[in-house]
Order: structure tokens, then C-alpha cells, then sequence
């Protein structure tokens, strides 16, 4: 057995006793890890629209993608430490992230009631990714992951609530 084969079996071995078997567990974080990809592209949008809005409502806007992304940031984190808790790895590479994303990337500078729209999307985008990783989460009695995605699903659905108000 090589390095990387003893490394990869003690930590499996490590967390066999966390009352999910390894089939769901790697089910879930392959769910978490689009979870993740979606989330961080959301961050990506939110923080460029956070340097490049104009218009009347900028300092409106600018604040509060600011305090959008911040969330966003502690986000990513609170996903990414969820996956390795399972025993795996996250992805980190803007190219995984762009192959599990269900949101894509944008080029360009859209206007700022574009800008609201696209972000309202995106929210929505990960209320549902969070939302199809349930069944498998719940299947499992994957308590914390439950939670967690409950939480990203109220957070989401506030801000995209938010967003849409802006439409006016």
C-alpha cells in the first residue's frame, strides 16, 4: 500500500463511527461539493458586481453586495469543512468548480437592475441545489447536513427576496 492509499484508508477508517455509511456519506459530499461550486460562483458574481455598480442606487447596491459576499465567504467555508467531516475532498480549483456549478460565470458589466436579476437567479439556483441533496441527507439521518442546508435555504431565500425587491 503507497502513501497516498494508507492516508486516504486511515482517514476513512477515522470517521467510520459518525453513523453514516460510506456510500451516503460520499453521495452527500458529491451534493455538498456542487452545493459548494454553486456558492462560490454566486461569491464570484456577487463581489464583482460589488466593484463594478453604477448608477443611482450604487451605494444602496455596493453595500449591500458587500455584505452579500461576505456571507457568501463564511458560506464556502461552513460547506467545505461539512465535506471533509464526511471523509472527503472538496474541490478548489476554479476549474472544478466551474464543471459542478450550476451557475455560470458572466463576462462583462451588466447593469445594475441586471446585476439584482442575475444574483436573484443565482440565490435560487442554490436554494435548489441545497434542495435536491435533501432526500439523500435525510435517507442518511445526516443531522448537521440537514441543518446546514436548511440554514443556506433561509439565508438564500432572504436575500433573493431582497434582490426581487429591488425590481421595482
Amino acid at each position: 500500500m503507497n502513501k497516498l492509499e494508507k492516508s486516504k484508508n486511515l482517514e476513512m477508517h477515522s470517521i467510520r463511527n459518525i453513523g453514516i455509511n460510506e456510500k451516503d456519506r460520499k453521495e452527500i459530499a458529491a451534493g455538498l461539493s456542487k452545493l459548494l461550486a454553486d456558492t462560490y460562483i454566486l461569491y464570484l458574481k456577487t463581489h464583482n458586481y460589488h466593484w463594478n455598480v453604477t448608477g443611482p442606487m450604487f451605494l444602496t447596491l455596493h453595500q449591500q453586495f458587500e455584505l452579500q459576499y461576505l456571507e457568501l465567504a463564511l458560506a464556502i467555508d461552513m460547506i467545505a469543512e461539512r465535506i471533509r467531516a464526511l471523509g472527503f475532498p472538496t474541490p478548489a480549483t476554479y476549474l472544478e468548480f466551474a464543471e459542478l456549478a450550476s451557475i455560470q460565470e458572466e463576462r462583462g458589466v451588466p447593469s445594475a437592475e441586471r446585476m439584482t436579476l442575475r444574483l436573484c437567479e443565482g440565490h435560487e439556483a442554490v436554494i435548489q441545489t441545497a434542495f435536491n441533496i435533501l432526500p439523500i441527507v435525510d435517507q442518511a439521518h445526516d443531522l448537521p447536513t440537514s441543518d446546514l442546508l436548511t440554514q443556506r435555504m433561509q439565508i438564500h431565500e432572504k436575500t433573493a427576496w431582497m434582490l426581487r425587491s429591488l425590481q421595482c
